[in-house]
C-alpha cells in the first residue's frame, strides 16, 4: 500500500512539473501593428502640384486621383489655319523649334500685308503723319478694280506696314492707300506693294505633353495649340497629368505641398498598402530561442470591444541584432515580426497581444533522416 502511495505522489509531482513547464512555454508579448512596406508616388514629369489635399494618416483607394501636375498651355496668338505641325506628344520643344523654326505655324486669316511709304501721297502735312492702328482704304493703281481695307500695323525706317483686313488682291500688286473710304485724292497717304503675310511661328519650352491640333485646323485667337511640361519625358511616352493612386492604403507621408514646383521623379506622397501589415514586438535575450521563423502565434487586439476575435499569425523574421534598453533594468531585446491577414478593424499603430504556445525544440528543428537497413535489423 505504501508503495502505491509513493508512486501516486511521484506521478502528481511529475504532472505538476509538466504543467508548470507548459505554462512557462506559453509566452505572451505586447506588440504594435506596423507597415510591412511603403509605396512612393512620384512626379511623372516636372510641373506645379495642384489638387493635393491629403494628410498623413488619410485612407486612399486604388484608382483615386491624388494630385495633378499643371502644364504650360500655349495658345494661338491669332486666328487662322494651322499650316505646319512639326511635333508630337513626347517631343522636346526646343529641339523641334531648332530644326523647323517652330512647333506650329499659323497662316492668319488676313493673308496679305503691304509694305508702304509716302510716295505719291497728296501734298499735305497731315498725310505725312501716319498713325499706328488707323484704318486705311486700298485700291489697286492699275484700274481700281481691286479694293479693300487695312490697318497700319507697324512703322518702319522706310515707311510703314499695313495688314490687309478685307478685299482680294494679287501678289506684288501696287495699291494706293487712302484715309477716305471714297478714295478722294486729298486723303491719299502713299502707295505700297501687296505681299503675303508670313505664317506665325509658335514655339515652346520643355517637353510636349499634348498636341490637340493638326495640319489644316482652323483656330481662333486664344485657342489652345499644345501643352508642355518641364524636363524630358520617357522616350516618346507622354503620361497623363493626373497622378493616380496605384494601391489602397494609408498615407505615410506627404512630401510635396500644394502649389510646389517639382521635377520628374520627385516624391509626392508615400503610402502604406493596407494588405501589407505586420505585428512588431520585442523579446528579451532569455526568450530568444523560444521563437523561430515559421512558428505560428495568436494575435489579439488590446482593445477589441469585447469581441475577443483572435488572428492567426506566423513569425516572419527575428532580428539578428539586439537593441539594449536603458535604466536600472536594462537588458538586450530582439525585434520579431509577424505576418497575419488584416481586416477592417486593423489600423496602423494598434496595440496587440501575441501568444505562442509552441516551444521550439531541437528535435523539431533537426532534419529527419531515413533509418538504414542495418538500424532496422538491430532493432529487430
Amino acid at each position: 500500500m505504501k508503495k502505491w502511495t509513493a508512486l501516486l505522489l511521484a506521478l502528481t509531482v511529475l504532472l505538476g512539473a509538466a504543467a508548470s513547464a507548459q505554462a512557462e512555454l506559453e509566452l505572451t508579448y505586447e506588440g504594435t501593428v506596423v507597415a510591412a512596406k511603403s509605396v512612393p508616388l512620384t512626379a511623372t514629369f516636372g510641373g506645379r502640384v495642384s489638387g493635393l489635399r491629403l494628410r498623413k494618416g488619410d485612407l486612399v483607394t486604388e484608382g483615386d486621383v491624388i494630385a495633378e501636375l499643371t502644364t504650360t498651355k500655349v495658345f494661338a496668338p491669332q486666328e487662322g489655319t494651322v499650316t505646319g505641325v512639326y511635333a508630337t506628344a513626347g517631343d522636346f520643344a526646343e529641339a523641334v523649334a531648332e530644326r523647323y523654326g517652330a512647333i506650329v505655324y499659323i497662316e492668319p486669316v488676313n493673308r496679305y500685308a503691304i509694305a508702304a511709304n509716302s510716295e505719291k501721297a497728296f501734298n499735305a502735312s497731315e498725310n505725312r503723319y501716319i498713325h499706328l492702328g488707323e484704318t486705311v482704304y486700298l485700291s489697286c493703281t492699275t484700274d481700281g478694280t481691286h479694293q479693300g481695307t487695312g490697318i497700319v500695323s507697324a512703322l518702319t525706317e522706310d515707311g510703314y506696314s499695313i495688314e490687309v483686313t478685307g478685299g482680294d488682291f494679287s501678289m506684288k500688286e501696287k495699291v494706293g492707300i487712302f484715309r477716305d473710304p471714297a478714295y478722294k485724292k486729298e486723303s491719299r497717304i502713299g502707295t505700297g506693294t501687296v505681299d503675303r503675310v508670313k505664317p506665325i511661328a509658335v514655339k515652346g519650352t520643355g517637353s510636349i505633353l499634348k498636341m490637340p491640333v493638326k495640319q489644316g485646323d482652323f483656330v481662333e485667337r486664344g485657342e489652345i495649340l499644345f501643352e508642355t511640361v518641364d524636363g524630358t519625358l520617357d522616350g516618346y511616352y507622354a503620361p497623363d497629368s493626373r497622378i493616380i493612386c496605384p494601391v489602397t492604403g494609408i498615407v505615410a507621408a506627404v512630401d510635396a505641398a500644394e502649389g510646389a514646383s517639382v521635377n520628374k521623379g520627385d516624391s509626392l506622397i508615400h503610402i502604406y498598402p493596407s494588405d501589407a501589415v505586420q505585428v512588431e514586438f520585442q523579446i528579451p535575450e532569455a526568450d530568444l530561442f523560444s521563437v523561430a521563423e515559421g512558428q505560428r502565434v495568436e494575435i489579439e487586439l488590446y482593445w477589441d470591444n469585447g469581441e475577443a476575435k483572435p488572428y492567426e499569425g506566423t513569425i516572419a523574421s527575428v532580428s539578428h541584432m539586439s537593441e539594449e534598453t536603458t535604466g536600472e533594468n536594462a537588458k538586450k531585446m530582439y525585434k520579431v515580426y509577424v505576418n497575419f491577414e488584416p481586416d477592417a478593424r486593423i489600423r496602423l499603430g494598434m496595440t496587440v497581444m501575441i501568444r505562442q504556445a509552441e516551444p521550439v525544440s531541437e528535435a523539431a528543428e533537426a532534419p529527419a533522416t531515413e533509418e538504414t537497413e542495418a538500424e532496422k535489423d538491430a532493432e529487430l
